[in-house]
């Protein structure tokens, strides 16, 4: 089953100046897949993202979420960008909670769904601290727990690691497999690394320069649970140099 259908989308920015951002764009990405999209700085990865979640309007073609065309944001459609966006005035657990409470969700059902999703993400102890009191990593967390407590069918990610330190990003790629292992969401991954991409996608789609375009579309057949020590095997290094060959074509 497919619950994402992107049909030939187009992205037109009218700003100073006209600028196709993406054109010709189409992607099916079936239930529980983590798909990652890769390509060119400016090639209009983030547009689609934003396109897929209904936080910007589509110039032409169309997109489907579990069969309903997208006409704009939704709960059931969380998005995790590389700033961390969290309020700086609310704790650990309020910020978690702040969807739920949108929602309408009664005190006691947010705590359990807050409870879950901070341990879940491995913040158990935090949930009275601030953001200005934890680590950049920490940070991530948060925003990857407050969208979860949503419980989206569709986990949207911008980078979402682009900013950390290089150990750090390494200790969430794999905590973040486990926690889409327990979620059992699909998800929509965004980077500009190709070793990031491979470890952790079923599929990995390459997007020419812009108008950005799928020019290649990999599937991942590395076993799973993933493990950081594959890294280093032929069978992932072919991967990378695959998609590297796609990546390069382009710039």
């Amino acid at each position: 089953m497919f619950i994402i259908e992107a049909q030939k989308v187009c992205k037109i920015f009218n700003k100073r100046e006209e600028i196709t951002a993406i054109e010709n764009f189409s992607l099916k990405v079936r239930e529980n897949e983590f798909v990652s999209i890769i390509g060119p700085s400016g090639c209009g990865k983030s547009t689609f993202l934003l396109l897929a979640a209904g936080l910007e309007s589509i110039t032409s073609g169309q997109i489907f979420i579990n069969g309903s065309k997208i006409n704009g944001p939704d709960p059931k459609r969380a998005i995790v960008f590389q700033e961390y966006l969290l309020f700086p005035w609310k704790t650990v657990r309020k910020n978690v909670e702040f969807g739920p409470l949108v929602r309408k969700v009664m005190k006691a059902e947010r705590r359990k769904i807050s409870d879950k999703y901070i341990k879940m993400v491995g913040l158990e102890g935090f949930e009275d601290r601030y953001p200005h009191e934890l680590s950049g990593g920490m940070k991530q967390r948060v925003a990857i727990a407050r969208a979860l407590a949503n419980e989206p069918e569709v986990l949207f990610m911008d980078e979402p690691f682009g900013s950390l330190d290089s150990l750090t990003r390494e200790m969430l790629q794999s905590e973040l497999l486990q926690i889409w292992t327990e979620a059992k969401c699909t998800v929509i991954f965004v980077t500009h690394s190709i070793s990031e991409a491979v470890y952790l996608s079923d599929r990995v789609v390459v997007m020419s320069r812009r108008p950005g375009r799928i020019i290649a579309d990999i599937r991942i057949n590395l076993k799973r649970p993933r493990l950081r020590e594959m890294l280093s095997t032929p069978e992932f290094s072919e991967y990378e140099r695959k998609i590297r060959e796609f990546v390069w074509a382009q710039v």
